[in-house]
């Protein structure tokens, strides 16, 4: 695409189109914008026409996110794809656009700021060596708007070094980006500081300067994180003397009117707070001499922050070094002291755990960030968590003193709370969470509560404290309290007794009816987690008899609370639902009539929006436990099932709804699996379209399309052998097996073609085949692709003899066999993963050994006596091993061999 007014007007207005609020128009320019990512050219026209300054804001905005989105699709080239980028604008876009970024407005460098962070995870520093040198060079340009746009690519760059796992190409770059970066970055700082103090009174200047602070102190955290570089250790003084006076800063200009957004101070200190609790934490010894200048230092800045929103990520931050701290035991002597312990009680945590006008404003005003961040355990940590953390800390050496102070504390709260309910609720939701944090001395998302207290005793405070609120008539009174109490439940469930547990049941169902979103959506949860809890034996705690009689009750308030405002789409109810179901099995089956037209009106809804993908993905499932429950009791229910799903399962199909594709194809191949007989003209008018490549572009959508496939096969081999339709499978078969990811598949589909396809059909074709398989081997090796060759072929022996699989290999090339045996059986066999799989392969080789002449006395009879002397039998040694394992319980969860 040439660079022209024309092309650029065109672009520009296909943008524009993306912005319209019409779904069919916008999905229309999205399309063609798609369509043309492979121009040459395209990526180009995009960066000019986001530098046009005479051009709308929005368009251009639109321009920077679309030239990312378009980065992020395509920068990264995987194995055997084609490369969308033309080599020249890979170049002529690293050459062009970091300039371009540090020149743009702040709104189209944060997407150029992104782009630029993809391309250098792929590049950097091999394939874009000057881009370090160049960054490093607008430091001295003395302008903060370049320079902070600078710091924040960097930031963009370096931060995945916080999460990447430990190698020598990682210590490589990391090496690189200190030698070039540590030195100029350090006198940045330095000079910061200084310009700081300088600008003390202009509020303009301290703005710029201190958003550069807060970026120089997020790229400390990452350059430091997998180890700590020498240049910050013998630097450490700069850094650390400058921490202590950002975190003791008290500047007005600074203040912000704000009660819940954070100004640039708090941002700032929370970001040095973080750093000083990785030093504590990961550099002990190095940092052991800053260590009690911090801890009078944070300790001072947590008893006079107050409680705004604002401030809230400042003090998680330093109450978790307070807690990284407390629970090093070289540092007892910090804490020790009972007085100490009241002061950190009385005034740190629980000034923390209380809950606030602002906690209670969102837990109405908005359930879902509420939800996210008290049991999801968001990246974003709470004052109350962070609190908790503190306690568990504490406990670790003061478990006694910390259970004696909050004891004192729970009866006086309880009291308050007995003495005026409606005006003290708040009371007793912070007893029970300073319970809540002195029981828990080990817990995990998935699990809850994994090692309580000795010193307290979860089942009592539950029968005096949690029930009556449970059990209370009214379920929409205190509805703060009922979603602290089902917490208790959920957190502590393999804690409490199977008689209590199903008494909190029974109290669970009938909360799914309250109105506040966060009770009914923690009572789903509840229930989801009691149903996955297990006994001393690993098994099920809780049977479906025991939910029997509660079964209708549970799914219609399941059910009744999807229809509640602000519960449309609550994915902890559908999961309720699909668990539900999963458990009552078919018990479920008199609910089912009941429960498809529902399901069915859910999923004809979402479809138009797709928006929440972990409920959609309940949905789903939901619909195929439906079926499975109902078919495993009533084979014929099938056609119910297809008259009430075809429809929407055909508009889904029509209108590309991308999301819920690969869903339609698996829950087709579930449908068509359940049917006797030969497959009705309804799926064998779908067949051919299942063959189209523009589906199997998306890699979402090739495990269900290879599971409705082997469907196909299995249930009407001969309507697929015709010649016009097994070509089009066997094209299918050669894409995936030459691709590294999804080679698998195409042996599972070229399994089922084996198995149930007349050999007839399928001759012809054999040597075509076997030449596709070791044209892959011989060009692109790799451990998988051996074990599913060699489960291929014992596959073949199993079902169509030895003789034919040595037949077919050898007409490729003479006594090919030969090395089949030895380089890939002998070699390779024992390293077949999947209890399915090595039972084939244990099949295939006593095939081969037993039932072909020429393994046994013909010409490859040595493989039978030539390890003989040394190794014994190596081949009927590899059946035995092959065969012992495959009867373990190691079973492959993602095979399906057909």
């Amino acid at each position: 695409m040439e660079l022209s007014p024309e092309n650029l007007q065109t672009l520009a207005g296909y943008l524009e189109k993306t912005l319209c609020a019409d779904a069919t128009e916008r999905r229309t320019a999205e399309k063609f914008l798609e369509s043309i990512e492979g121009n040459h050219g395209y990526p180009l026209l995009l960066l000019h026409l986001l530098d046009k300054t005479d051009v709308a804001m929005p368009l251009r905005v639109s321009a920077a996110i679309t030239f990312k989105n378009y980065v992020k699709r395509n920068w990264k080239v995987a194995e055997e794809a084609l490369d969308n980028v033309h080599s020249n604008d890979r170049e002529a876009i690293r050459k062009e656009i970091v300039g371009l970024m540090l020149r743009s407005p702040e709104q189209l460098q944060k997407q150029l700021s992104d782009a630029v962070s993809i391309i250098g995870r792929e590049d950097f520093p091999e394939k874009w060596p000057n881009l370090l040198a160049e960054m490093v060079s607008k430091f001295q340009s003395g302008d903060f708007n370049i320079i902070n746009g600078v710091l924040r690519t960097a930031h963009s760059l370096f931060k995945r070094y916080r999460h990447e796992f430990k190698s020598q190409e990682l210590w490589k770059e990391i090496k690189y980006v200190l030698d070039h970066f540590a030195a100029p970055f350090t006198e940045l700082f330095k000079a910061t500081m200084q310009l700081a103090e300088t600008h003390a009174n202009d509020p303009a200047a301290l703005k710029v300067i201190f958003s550069s602070l807060v970026l120089i102190c997020k790229l400390f955290y990452s350059l430091n994180f997998q180890d700590l570089p020498e240049f910050f250790e013998d630097n450490m003084e700069v850094w650390m003397k400058h921490f202590v006076v950002l975190l003791t800063l008290d500047n007005k200009l600074l203040k912000t009117e704000e009660d819940e957004q954070a100004g640039l101070l708090e941002m700032l200190r929370s970001q040095i707070c973080d750093n000083i609790t990785m030093y504590a934490q990961k550099y002990e010894e190095e940092f052991r001499p800053y260590l009690p200048q911090f801890v009078t230092v944070v300790w001072n800045l947590l008893t006079s922050t107050s409680s705004q929103v604002k401030y809230d990520l400042l003090v998680s931050n330093a109450i978790e070094f307070l807690a990284t701290v407390a629970e090093r035991q070289q540092y007892q002597n910090l804490f020790e002291e009972m007085s100490t312990l009241t002061s950190i009680c009385e005034k740190v945590i629980v000034p923390n755990i209380e809950f606030r006008t602002a906690d209670e404003e969102q837990f109405e005003d908005n359930p879902e960030e509420y939800i996210r961040r008290d049991i999801e355990g968001s990246d974003f940590d709470t004052r109350r968590r962070s609190a908790c953390n503190l306690v568990r800390s504490l406990c670790r050496f003061f478990e006694a003193p910390v259970t004696q102070i909050f004891s004192q504390y729970v009866q006086f709260l309880l009291q308050e709370f007995a003495n005026n309910p409606a005006r003290n609720w708040k009371c007793k939701d912070t007893a029970i969470f300073l319970v809540t944090s002195v029981a828990a001395k080990a817990q995990t998302h998935k699990h809850g509560i994994t090692q309580t207290s000795e010193l307290v005793n979860v089942a009592d405070f539950f029968t005096s404290t949690i029930v009556p609120e449970l059990n209370a008539p009214n379920v929409n009174e205190h509805a703060v309290l009922k979603a602290d109490c089902i917490k208790y439940v959920m957190i502590f469930r393999n804690q409490l007794p199977k008689e209590i547990l199903l008494v909190a049941l029974q109290h669970l169902v009938r909360l799914l009816t309250a109105q506040s979103v966060v009770v009914h959506s923690y009572a789903a949860a509840a229930i989801e987690k009691l149903f996955m809890v297990k006994d001393q034996q690993g098994k099920a705690l809780i049977h479906k008899e025991d939910v029997l009689p509660v079964a209708e009750s549970l799914l219609v308030n399941l059910f009744a609370a999807l229809a509640l405002p602000g519960s449309s789409e609550n994915e902890y109810v559908m999961k309720g639902i699909m668990r539900s179901m999963s458990l009552m099995q078919e018990a479920a089956v008199p609910y089912v009539p009941r429960i498809i037209p529902r399901l069915k009106q859910i999923l004809l809804v979402v479809a138009k929006n797709p928006s929440k993908p972990h409920f959609n993905h309940y949905l789903f499932e939901s619909l195929s436990l439906s079926i499975r429950i109902t078919c495993k009791a009533s084979p014929e229910a099938i056609g119910s099932f297809e008259e009430a799903l075809f429809p929407p399962f055909q508009e889904i199909l029509q209108q590309d709804v991308q999301e819920f594709i690969p869903y339609v194809f698996q829950i087709l191949s579930l449908l068509l699996e359940k049917h006797k007989g030969n497959i009705p003209e309804a799926y064998m008018a779908l067949y051919p379209h299942l063959l189209v490549p523009v589906l199997w572009e998306r890699p979402g959508n090739i495990p269900a399309l290879v599971r409705l496939l082997q469907a196909f096969i299995e249930k009407g081999a001969d309507s697929v052998a015709a010649a016009d339709k097994l070509s089009g499978l066997l094209g299918v078969f050669q894409k995936l097996i030459a691709s590294k990811t999804n080679d698998h598949e195409g042996f599972y589909l070229m399994s089922s073609i084996i198995r149930h396809i007349r050999p007839e059909s399928i001759d012809a074709y054999l040597k075509q085949i076997f030449l596709v398989l070791f044209q892959r081997l011989t060009s692109s090796k790799t451990a998988k692709y051996i074990k599913g060759l060699l489960v291929f072929f014992s596959l073949v022996a199993w079902k169509r003899g030895g003789d034919t699989l040595i037949q077919v290999v050898d007409s490729i090339q003479s006594r090919m066999f030969g090395m089949v045996l030895e380089r890939l059986y002998i070699a390779e066999v024992q390293k077949v993963s999947g209890a399915t799989e090595r039972r084939i392969c244990a099949v295939g080789m006593i095939q081969l050994l037993t039932a072909c002449t020429a393994v046994f006395r013909g010409e490859y009879a040595q493989f039978w006596y030539v390890f003989q002397m040394h190794k014994g039998n190596v081949l009927l040694r590899s059946i035995v091993n092959v065969a012992l394992m495959g009867f373990s319980r190691d079973v492959n969860k993602n095979e399906h061999h057909k």
